[in-house]
């Protein structure tokens, strides 16, 4: 019996053996880089365990404006201190010269410091190139100074470009047959989402100084600069976004008291955004999400803007007649308007000063003529589809640059295209029209151009570390029907008039630097703030008028009906664009 028990012991310890046996060459050999399914890196643990260290570069890619200067890093010199400074003597009289600091900062900055830290934290010092050798030429173990990169403060076009987090589920759903570490940081929002896969990191660039158990320098061992081999890494994302034009959009917007909405500002001749800005902010608070929305993206009730809609089916249909009068000092329902008394006006008058009667009364006619008529032509300016470019890169034949737009709206039943009362309502923009201010603006564009219709770029390549292009995002047609060019250049004259007209809805804009073409808006939202209705306040158009550069549209969401107008924030934003035209016209 003894016998049998001590072969069946030796089993079983030589089975555990060689389990163990097992297990360690798993770690050792096996998966050394990619351990358990979090991914962790066993020897950059090991490391980490006897080193200390300072990242200057996550390697995640950023984005750049379409000069080439980037909106979400900056590189600075600074001053690395390690926590093993605090245990040893150390010349820090010297250092607080060269900085023109006290040797009290120093000292106090690293004094409950456990790992290695920046002078000065978020608000880092910054040194001079000569502040930098003369630092350096000193060779104090334990005090660099380096170049560091740092997220942008005060980031923008930040909804825009998104944000950035750890989330391993997601990780694993979007990239799972690459080995990635658990703590990889990926987009969650914006372009940051949409051109994920390229800004992947391929390694940090860091300093690793080795420490014994104390914590203090194994002297006799170099700091060592680690970074990644492939020279093409992290790549750049250069968008469309003109920076300049971009810091004084956000200026205005919040100058102008912009709490929900904002503006979108294209380019017409490469049909790419200059500026966008939302409104809020994306708050730090994980109870205020509103900022996390871009509402440039997100369909709105658009108002009076949406009458350009039924203008161009008018148009096509001979509705237009200028013989044609129609009453407009009284509701689409008949009743006395108790706020506009503009009298008897023509079609082309009733535009200029967005006469709710005439274009209730043409869209009901243009409903007899095709109950889908609405529809079509707001598919043709683009407001019911996505605008953004879209295309394929490598092997995806999908990809798209804006990935969180949503499409317009006219109805959402069948039985709302009879019914004479809510094509009256859609006709000048209520019941359930809702649209994108960046396909409003792309509308603007699209009449512009006289009919062409073209797909909204937010950024025009990809570049490797280096400079060279990766991928190149030409211009692009968008699908489906558009307007003709006559219906295009009456469309111009219509929305010239709202502004030439001395009535017009646009009048306050006749003094500008530019010509401008436009739409205003007004839009009841059925959003109630006590006893009193919100509304959306637009202005939608384009300039100069002779020779159109630019689309440009302003909105402020939920706002009083005697309250938060956009004609000052679209007249401001004009005038920026002309004086950035002109000073870089010398």
């Amino acid at each position: 019996m003894w016998r049998k028990r001590a072969i069946f012991i030796g089993v079983f310890f030589i089975c555990m053996l060689v389990v163990l046996l097992a297990r360690l060459v798993q770690i050792q050999l096996v998966e050394t880089e990619h351990f358990t399914k979090h991914n962790i890196n066993l020897v950059e643990a090991s490391v980490k365990q006897r080193s200390q260290e300072m990242v200057l570069d996550n390697g995640r890619g950023g984005f750049l404006d379409r000069n080439g200067e980037s909106l979400t890093q900056q590189t600075k010199t600074v001053l690395i201190l390690f926590p093993f400074l605090k245990n040893m003597e150390w010349d820090s009289r010297k250092i607080a010269d060269i900085i023109g600091t006290t040797e009290y900062t120093l000292t106090k900055t690293i004094a409950e410091a456990k790992e290695p830290v920046v002078l000065g934290g978020s608000k880092p010092v910054e040194l001079s190139a000569k502040q930098m050798t003369d630092i350096n030429n000193l060779k104090i173990p334990g005090v660099f100074a380096v170049n560091k990169k740092f997220r942008v403060q005060n980031e923008l076009a930040e909804q825009l470009l998104g944000i950035t987090g750890q989330n391993e589920a997601e990780l694993e759903i979007r990239y799972p047959d690459k080995k990635l570490s658990y703590d990889t940081l990926i987009g969650l929002t914006g372009l940051e989402k949409s051109f994920d896969e390229f800004l992947l990191p391929d390694g940090e660039s860091k300093l690793v100084y080795h420490v014994d158990a104390t914590g203090g320098p194994l002297f006799g061992t170099n700091v060592k600069y680690v970074e990644p081999g492939n020279p093409f890494y992290p790549v750049n994302i250069k968008t469309t976004i003109d920076k300049e034009l971009q810091e004084v959009a956000e200026e205005l917007v919040d100058k102008h008291n912009i709490k929900k909405g904002g503006l979108v500002l294209l380019d017409i001749e490469t049909n790419s955004v200059a500026a966008m800005v939302s409104r809020p902010i994306i708050d730090k608070n994980p109870y205020e999400t509103d900022g996390i929305n871009n509402f440039m993206l997100k369909q709105q009730i658009v108002g009076s803007v949406f009458k350009t809609v039924v203008a161009a089916a008018a148009i096509d249909n001979k509705l237009n007649n200028d013989d044609a009068i129609y009453n407009c000092s009284q509701k689409i329902n008949g009743d006395p308007d108790p706020v506009y008394q503009h009298g008897m006006l023509n079609f082309t008058n009733s535009f200029a000063v967005s006469c709710n009667n005439t274009f209730a009364t043409i869209a009901k006619e243009l409903k007899d003529i095709d109950k889908n008529i609405l529809e079509d032509y707001a598919k043709k300016l683009s407001l019911t589809t996505t605008t953004g470019w879209e295309g394929t890169i490598f092997h995806s034949s999908d990809f798209k640059q804006i990935q969180d737009e949503e499409k317009g709206r006219v109805f959402l039943s069948e039985d709302a295209k009879k019914d004479k009362n809510y094509v009256a309502l859609t006709g000048i923009g209520q019941n359930e029209v809702r649209v994108t201010p960046i396909a409003v603006a792309n509308m603007m564009a699209t009449i512009a151009r006289g009919g062409e219709k073209q797909a909204v770029r937010v950024a025009s390549e990809i570049e490797y570390k280096n400079g060279s292009t990766l991928v190149k995002f030409d211009q692009k047609k968008l699908d489906g029907e558009t307007i003709s060019p006559y219906t295009a250049q009456e469309l111009q004259k219509l929305l010239r008039e709202v502004v030439e007209n001395k009535e017009g809805t646009g009048r306050w804009f006749q003094d500008l630097p530019y010509e401008v073409a436009g739409k205003s808006g007004t839009a009841e939202t059925g959003i109630y703030k006590g006893e009193e209705q919100l509304h959306n306040k637009w202005f939608a158009g384009y300039f100069p008028y002779d020779k159109p550069k630019y689309a440009l549209v302003a909105v402020n969401l939920e706002v009083f009906a005697d309250e938060g107008g956009v004609n000052s924030l679209f007249a401001d934003m004009v005038k920026a664009v002309y004086d950035h035209e002109e000073s870089h016209a010398q």
